[in-house]
């Protein structure tokens, strides 16, 4: 091999070819992608995703791509992961993971050992309760529905609260409820065809701002002995988040938190949840429904936290309780 010799040419397309390879292996090692999968096109969460997406390939350099799929729902979600491999992050109220790997609800005829393997990385934007009622001072209590026509609404998360807002604090026989689609609460409202409507959906919600924008309204704040008769999370929507409701408003919601597996590596979900937390201010400047999001709510996560999230939260001095760890 002592008389072997490249020729200029041959080195060249050698070192060539050396580089490309280098490049694309560290290309391939930078970029990790990662399947996110909340909700139908067209609604506010699937909009949190887009916005989610855009922020973790800016907090990460482009190094982690998030490539939003769309869902049918919640339990759709946490059904894949019995077919899912790898980076898969998902939304789902917390309640349904216990579901799942208790094997009750949705779950009872489907049931899988892999959901077990579900972990918590980060709360995104709750679905928040408003009632929202036609003039008044900007907020009122619950017992001055009685005597309203109300819109509920049917078959949405909101519904089911509503009227079982109504039985719990014996006000289903005092109001009347109006028998339309919730889309159509705004109009109604603004045409005074009702006094009020319930509506669900993370704060501020567009139909809500859109309503305060053209008609004076006010939002039900709920006793500190109410929100524990729900047994539902507190949530509180800031004075000022809609036009004319200048305190506080005490209500209710249902957390809402970001998934993966145990698929997913540690140094994976350490980058995400230490970006999500680090951009978070910087999503909330541009959309404000990501400033509702607090540290607090990390312990409405279920079925545990990821070992990578855990190590971001300890670093960053983030309560977490022992039973998550």
């Amino acid at each position: 091999m002592s008389g072997f010799r490249l020729f200029p040419s041959a080195r060249h397309l050698l070192t060539a070819a050396v580089i490309a390879i280098s490049a694309t292996a560290v290309t391939a090692h930078a970029e990790t992608r990662v399947t996110y999968k909340s909700a139908s096109a067209g609604t506010a969460y699937y909009q949190m995703g887009v916005e989610l997406s855009e922020a973790i390939r800016i907090g990460t350099g482009g190094d982690v791509i998030l490539t939003l799929e769309e869902s049918q729902g919640s339990v759709q979600n946490v059904m894949e992961v019995m077919a899912r491999q790898g980076n898969y992050v998902f939304t789902t109220p917390p309640g349904l993971i216990n579901s799942a790997v208790e094997g009750t609800g949705p779950f009872a005829e489907r049931q899988s050992e892999r959901f077990k393997d579900i972990r918590g990385l980060f709360p995104i934007p709750a679905i928040t309760m408003h009632f929202v009622v036609a003039d008044g001072d900007g907020v009122m209590s619950l017992a001055e529905l009685e005597g309203k026509h109300i819109l509920i609404g049917r078959g949405t998360f909101g519904a089911r609260e509503a009227e079982r807002y109504l039985e719990l604090f014996d006000l289903t026989d005092k109001v009347r409820v109006a028998d339309a689609q919730i889309g159509s609460g705004p109009d109604a409202l603004k045409n005074g065809q009702i006094d009020a409507f319930v509506t669900a959906s993370s704060y501020p919600t567009p139909n809500v701002i859109e309503t305060a924008a053209s008609k004076k309204i006010s939002l039900v704040s709920l006793t500190d002995e109410q929100i524990a008769q729900t047994g539902a999370a507190r949530q509180t929507i800031p004075a000022g988040t809609y036009t004319g409701v200048d305190q506080d408003v005490q209500t209710t919601s249902l957390p809402v938190i970001a998934y993966t597996t145990t698929a997913m590596d540690d140094d994976t979900a350490y980058t995400l949840t230490k970006t999500f937390w680090e951009r978070r201010d910087a999503m909330a400047a541009e959309t404000p429904w990501w400033g509702s999001i607090t540290p607090d709510m990390v312990a409405n996560i279920a079925g545990g936290i990821h070992p990578g999230a855990l190590r971001y939260y300890d670093e960053a001095g983030i309560a977490v309780p022992d039973s998550l760890r």
